[in-house]
């Protein structure tokens, strides 16, 4: 079905018709479709809320998931959702408009939760950290009262990887954003659907279908964050090797336990050698002599 390219979802009109984007826009969907399958995201009949904040990744998410919808591939509903978090000079009408055209199911939430953030973190430090658990809980709130059952984010791999780092870096620890998981409450899923997905596939996409992208000026003002540290650390590591951060994102995917230090993960207190109690004859055959093998 991917293969006839006159058939597209509305949010691709207008896209390039070079053999390169064609092989994008497959690969793209190609990679989601796979995730999607692998984590065991799709409860039939399920209604997803599809988070967009206006940055190349969301408007990713949003296109290749209607694509799947569209298809047959994703027997869910989809509503796209935008927080506005009032930030100063936000384009408020950009989503809203864009969604309308495209004909994408949505909802427009404000809720000012930048003042929160300043007037709660200190000086110095950054914002990332409280700003993205107010817009969790809103998500949440949102996500059951439209009656969705999940909250799909459009974190990718590149994303997954810089968490797995900063994890080992600055937390002491073997973790990074999983594609499927349950929130605290026990009551919403949270999916990442682009999780195989490359981010400079993410902007190749969305600059190429000319999406209206909103940055966010509030941490991506910021310098020194943790985050950009990472990524930049992973670009030497990139530039250096080509296909490293593909070679260690499989690492993530093929974990050994029996490897690794964690005793809560493997019983290493309970592992046993197996041993076996041979006889080999002497040269001489006058006795047997016990042979541990």
């Amino acid at each position: 079905m991917l293969d006839n390219d006159s058939d597209i979802h509305p949010l691709f009109a207008g896209a390039p018709s070079t053999t390169e984007f064609k092989k994008l826009r497959k690969r793209i969907v190609r990679y989601t479709r796979e995730a999607v399958e692998q984590y065991g995201m799709i409860e039939r009949g399920a209604r997803w809320l599809v988070c967009l904040s206006g940055g190349k990744d969301s408007y990713t998410l949003l296109a290749v998931l209607h694509e799947l919808k569209w298809r047959g591939l994703l027997p869910v509903d989809l509503l796209a959702c935008n927080l506005d978090q009032g930030q100063p000079g936000f384009p408020a009408t950009v989503l809203p408009e864009f969604l309308e055209r495209m004909g994408v199911p949505h909802r427009i939430e404000y809720q000012d939760t930048y003042s929160v953030v300043m007037d709660k973190v200190p000086e110095g430090r950054t914002y990332c950290a409280l700003c993205s658990r107010l817009r969790r809980g809103n998500l949440y709130r949102i996500a059951r009262e439209e009656g969705c059952s999940a909250v799909v984010l459009g974190h990718h791999r590149d994303d997954i990887l810089e968490t797995f780092f900063m994890n080992l870096f600055h937390g002491g620890r073997l973790a990074t954003m999983p594609p499927k998981l349950v929130n605290e409450e026990g009551d919403l899923f949270v999916y990442r659907p682009l999780a195989h997905v490359a981010e400079a596939d993410c902007e190749k996409f969305a600059q190429s279908m000319n999406y209206p992208i909103i940055p966010c000026d509030l941490c991506g003002s910021q310098d020194g964050l943790q985050r950009q540290q990472v990524k930049q650390i992973l670009d030497g590591w990139e530039r250096n090797n080509p296909g490293r951060r593909q070679v260690m994102f499989r690492a993530l995917m093929n974990a050994r336990p029996s490897h690794l230090l964690d005793p809560k993960l493997f019983d290493f207190a309970g592992l046993q050698r197996e041993s076996r109690l041979d006889f080999a004859e002497n040269p001489d055959n006058s006795e047997q002599i016990p042979q541990l093998r």
